[in-house]
């Protein structure tokens, strides 16, 4: 094979598509189909019109199938979130955005900092949304990704009835490699059942509009049993009375305030004695550092399914606070 014959190949390679059309005619496309026409009196032409624009991306396949990266420990992930930068972009947004957010927790019971502290984890303020369109990220996921082939339709299904409610176009929608859109990183379910429209304006705008972004936040914290008034976490110190290991960090309180004192845990609350509570155990860049979770801590995790992520929007929410209440001091 002579070098420019090679060079050629190697060229060619480069430049094949990794985007290819959803195959319309696939057994388990017509059936996705007839069910939408069945279920939901989607027109089937307008369905087969739309889902004829979806590509089948291998870059969202590689993202989602690619072997897991190490899990982060809390020392490596609390330093993501937790900048200078981030933090001082967060005070910026919330003396920008002052009188919607005070309305919205004023209406909602929601804090101002657990919403800033969301928006700030989940896209930085809105710097951070994703690039795929929403359309091609669940049709692949939906088609071609048979370990979550089924949780993927669902939110196709619910992106196809979404469009169809809102009058969008189905191609105008960008989000994540999963399909999470916009600013508060919603998937098509979670837009459907919590988003909300806090301007009047007939419209939830969750990709513009910073009103609807943080009412819709607070919507979906209420929805799943937010408290108002209610601590989040305390820090806590490991008593002589402890014996055993360590509890693994799971995501629902199976403790009580009262259960873990009585174990040697200690930390400091104003919660009863039977209020729910968890022992957290993280390793933080001096060793384990322990935490106790209340209700209101677990409740952020419906929101993304991970202790480190509720610990690091509280206290990334907590730091903005800090920042701006410096400023009228």
């Amino acid at each position: 094979m002579t070098n420019r014959l090679a060079a050629g190949i190697v060229l060619l390679l480069l430049v094949m598509p990794t985007a290819h059309a959803v195959d319309l005619d696939r057994p388990d496309v017509e059936a996705f189909i007839a069910s939408m026409v069945k279920e939901h009196d989607y027109d089937r032409e307008v369905l087969r019109d739309i889902l004829g624009e979806a590509q089948r991306k291998e870059s969202i396949l590689e993202a989602i199938s690619k072997p897991a990266e190490k899990t982060l420990s809390w020392a490596e992930y609390r330093p993501i979130f937790l900048t200078r930068e981030r933090v001082n972009a967060g005070a910026r947004f919330w003396r920008e955005n002052r009188e919607a957010l005070e309305d919205i927790e004023s209406r909602t019971g929601v804090p101002i900092e657990i919403m800033v502290g969301i928006i700030g984890v989940e896209t930085y303020y809105g710097r951070i949304t994703g690039g795929h369109r929403v359309l091609d990220a669940l049709a692949t996921l939906a088609f071609y990704y048979p370990p979550r082939s089924k949780f993927f339709r669902s939110e196709l299904e619910h992106f196809l009835l979404l469009i169809r409610e809102e009058g969008m176009e189905a191609t105008d929608a960008f989000g994540s490699y999963a399909g999470a859109m916009g600013r508060p990183q919603f998937m098509p379910s979670s837009y459907r059942a919590y988003a909300v429209d806090s301007t009047g304006d007939g419209k939830r705008d969750i990709w513009h509009n910073w009103k609807d972004v943080a009412g819709s936040i607070a919507n979906y914290f209420n929805a799943h049993g937010w408290r108002t008034g209610q601590e989040v976490t305390a820090q806590a110190t490991i008593g002589s009375k402890w014996s055993g290991p360590f509890p693994k960090n799971v995501l629902k309180a199976q403790e009580t305030v009262e259960s873990l004192s009585q174990q040697g845990v200690m930390f400091t609350t104003g919660l009863p004695g039977d209020a729910a509570s968890q022992l957290l155990t993280l390793e933080g860049p001096d060793g384990n550092e322990h935490w106790v979770g209340f209700h209101n801590f677990f409740v952020i995790t419906r929101y993304n399914r991970s202790v480190m992520y509720a610990l690091a929007v509280h206290q990334l929410g907590q730091e903005i606070a800090l920042e701006v209440r410096s400023d009228a001091s």
